[in-house]
């Protein structure tokens, strides 16, 4: 049988090691945090020398449907389709979701092998990447379930590993696995390096989407039972698969290790030596980029002074440290993180912490993004608000009306078309306009360069939710939930 070979990027993580600079609605994966491209950015293009591929299925929370969208359209990558989960669920069942598209997108008569990437690593060589998945394919062909196992470089407490057995006789590089482990202490870690048979646990796999799914079955019915139904009362809708939401929720959560990969006598290790890492902490972050004489690293507008081996990462303004050590600085503009480098595993204790108490800053970030563009609050204060929103040229906001709110625009760069009630004019720079409470409204960018406008804000609730929404170009329906609203 002749096989189709499908990347799948796993997007779906929240990222809250990296917090304040990545929030459960802009996570880690849609940030450029080492490079110009962001790290889903990164991803696909990283698949474009392996050229019999597919193109990607890509598998997001719903919420992030329109960056991954946008970011891949950025890039030139055009996926084969985007799975929209209604809820996460670790990655078994997000594979097979993939798994039983690769399947009824794929030509007849073919098993597709897929190549499940998640969209937040970081991998320097490319070349000995592709060498790596060229090996695992011919693995993957001969129907085994294909990890990559890192080649260890220190001893490494945050990663789970492979023991390896001997070689498969497929491929050159294919090495039968002999058992997982989970993360080590210190003592376990120091000896599994010494061992020389112990690899670091990627978290990226190949195989036939049959066998994953034969596999799932044996092992995890409930996932695949669960996912199958989500995936046949699937919806396609403005570019995107809604899995349907009762079934998918039903599913265990639970990783593809645990629920495949540590149970089938059919796994099979490739190891990779390709400057791999998944940006697991601010710690691992600072060791990929470039040091100084006194090993700091620093991002944007930082000055130091007597600092040595520490991470600083300003952003809209001057960060300034003094005669310290061993620090991650992060500032954002409504969050700063101070940290050990030894200590910032537990970022994501913050996180958590603000979740429980109801915070915004473990959500969303000042700036927000929209599929037309974003905006971010200037200054809020007792019953006003004054917003700063960029419109994307030939994008428009949705047409709406507030309850509780009225809205003057000011355009202060670019064309704005206004529709206000029955009216619809155009303004242009320094020129300006009001909004009244319940009266329908839209504001769109017919030019060529982004449309900029000074919103203010009055009423006795400023909130997202406040939005009777009329029409919509991007399928939103639901104003409860801030992330889709204007």
């Amino acid at each position: 049988m002749s096989h189709v070979l499908f990347p799948v990027i796993l997007s779906g993580g929240a990222g809250t090691r990296l917090w304040p600079l990545s929030r459960e609605l802009h996570p880690k994966q849609f940030i450029p945090l080492v490079e110009e491209h962001t790290l889903l950015q990164a991803t696909a293009r990283r698949l474009a020398p392996l050229a019999e591929l597919r193109a990607p299925i890509v598998v997001c929370n719903e919420a992030h449907r329109f960056m991954v969208a946008e970011q891949l359209k950025a890039v030139g990558v055009e996926p084969a389709a985007v799975l929209l989960e209604p809820v996460g669920r670790n990655t078994a069942p997000a594979i097979a979701a993939a798994a039983l598209t690769a399947i009824a997108r794929g030509d007849s008569g073919e098993d597709p092998i897929l190549v499940v990437l998640p969209a937040d690593h970081v991998i320097r060589d490319e070349s000995r990447f592709a060498s790596a998945v060229r090996a695992a394919v011919l693995e993957a062909a001969a129907g085994h379930l294909v990890t990559f196992g890192v080649t260890p470089a220190y001893a490494e407490t945050g990663y789970g590993y492979i023991k390896a057995a001997g070689p498969t006789g497929v491929s050159e590089d294919g090495r039968k696995v002999e058992r997982f482990v989970e993360k080590p202490d210190v003592s376990a870690a120091a000896g599994y390096l010494e061992d020389g048979r112990y690899y670091w646990n990627s978290g990226m796999f190949v195989f036939p989407a049959s066998a994953y799914l034969r596999e799932l079955g044996e092992h995890e019915p409930a996932v695949r039972d669960a996912v199958t139904r989500a995936h046949g009362e699937a919806v396609e809708e403005t570019g995107f698969l809604r899995l349907e939401a009762r079934s998918f929720s039903r599913s265990p959560a639970v990783s593809v290790d645990y629920a495949v990969m540590e149970h089938t006598s059919d796994a099979v290790m490739v190891p990779l030596e390709a400057d791999w890492s998944d940006i697991g902490s601010w710690a691992a972050l600072a060791e990929l980029g470039p040091k100084d004489d006194a090993g700091n690293v620093t991002r944007g507008d930082a000055l130091l002074e007597g600092v040595h081996d520490s991470y600083v990462r300003a952003g809209d303004r001057l960060v300034a440290a003094v005669g310290v050590s061993g620090l991650v600085i992060v500032d954002t503009a409504d969050a700063v993180l101070v940290a050990r480098k030894d200590a910032v595993r537990d970022t994501g204790k913050v996180a958590a912490a603000l979740r429980s108490a109801g915070r915004e800053e473990q959500r969303v970030h000042r700036k927000v993004h929209r599929p037309w563009g974003g905006f971010h609050d200037v200054l809020v204060g007792s019953g006003f608000k004054v917003k700063h929103i960029v419109v994307r040229p030939g994008q428009a906001l949705s047409l709406q009306s507030h309850e509780h709110r009225s809205e003057h625009w000011t355009v202060v760069r670019g064309t704005a078309r206004v529709t206000r009630g029955e009216e619809t004019f155009v303004l242009s720079e320094n020129q300006s306009t009001y909004v009244p409470q319940r009266t329908k409204h839209r504001l769109a960018n017919p030019g060529t360069v982004p449309l900029e406008v000074v919103e203010v804000q009055c009423g006795d609730y400023l909130e997202e939710d406040d939005i009777v929404r009329y029409e919509d170009a991007y399928g939103r329906t639901d104003p409860g939930e801030p992330e889709r609203s204007d």
